[in-house]
């Protein structure tokens, strides 16, 4: 058994003790990643994908997603959890993916309960845990099983079993919840939600793969890979178009590039105080 297998056996391993398994999937490598191995490890009628299409998913996503459980063959819901509606998370604290993650696997696990799925299963995998993850807590707390990161399995490795089982999004760039776009602080609105998602899908038709559109009030900061910097440039005339045309007084091409929660970087700048984070009640 080659090593690839063998990890892979790791993971079936973690799963297939459940007996069954309800997999909330966003359609990215990760989750992609962890619903395949649960197609693998339990019978296919024994599997639940189920997609949160809400204002913070980008439309295009959508369809990819129902294409990918199409060919595992594998039930699959699509559900509106609605994080939007509570004020804890639409005021944007610092710990807003916990109020985000609470709402979604709370809900999942009722759905699990009732519909009789051993466990919800997520994609998290083992380099989240050392980020700031506050979504992470409420996994916890709620006792999602999260093979990836149980197994060991970091970003890298995602890549490497998700392109030997053939999956389609083994190299797809990194699509966060398009609330990270905004800075911590600034409320979260279905009409900025949609303003992003239009300029991030127009960006995404153009061909950009690697690309941010940050929310900054009147003013849309645009990341891109650095490989693809010169060409945003480029087209800049097209870009400023039709970002403008969304609603943006200002398009601004950010010169560092696309980071990761670049965002993040007000959390660790000394002598900073972070946005207000709302209490979490234990």
């Amino acid at each position: 058994m080659s090593r690839i297998e063998e990890r892979l056996k790791d993971l079936e391993d973690i799963l297939a003790p459940h007996g069954s398994a309800l997999v909330a999937f966003s359609g990215g490598v990760d989750s992609s990643l962890a619903l395949a191995v649960a197609a693998r490890a339990l019978p296919k009628e024994k599997v639940l994908a189920v997609t949160s299409n809400n204002e913070t998913y980008l439309p295009s996503e959508l369809g990819l997603a129902r294409e990918f459980v199409d060919s595992l063959r594998v039930e699959h819901l699509v559900v509106n959890t609605r994080e939007l509606d509570d004020p804890n998370y639409a005021s944007n604290p610092s710990n807003r993916c916990y109020f985000c993650k609470s709402t979604l696997y709370s809900d999942l696990a009722a759905l699990a309960g009732e519909r009789g799925y051993d466990c919800v299963v997520d994609g998290a995998n083992a380099d989240d845990e050392g980020d700031h993850r506050p979504g992470r807590r409420a996994a916890g707390e709620i006792g999602v099983v999260s093979p990836l990161s149980m197994a060991g399995v970091g970003k890298a490795e995602v890549r490497e079993l998700a392109k030997h089982l053939g999956l389609p999004s083994w190299d797809k760039p990194a699509l966060a919840c398009l609330s990270s776009r905004f800075p911590y602080g600034q409320e979260i609105t279905p009409e900025k939600l949609a303003q992003v998602a239009r300029a991030e899908e127009f960006m995404r038709t153009r061909g950009f793969r690697q690309v941010r559109v940050r929310h900054h009030g009147d003013m849309a900061r645009l990341e891109v890979g650095p490989e693809e910097m010169e060409r945003a440039f480029a087209e800049r005339e097209e870009i400023a178009v039709e970002l403008l045309d969304a609603g943006f007084l200002f398009v601004a091409l950010d010169l560092a590039g696309y980071r990761s929660g670049s965002l993040n970087a007000a959390l660790k700048k000394p002598g900073k105080k972070p946005k207000k984070t709302l209490p979490l009640i234990s």
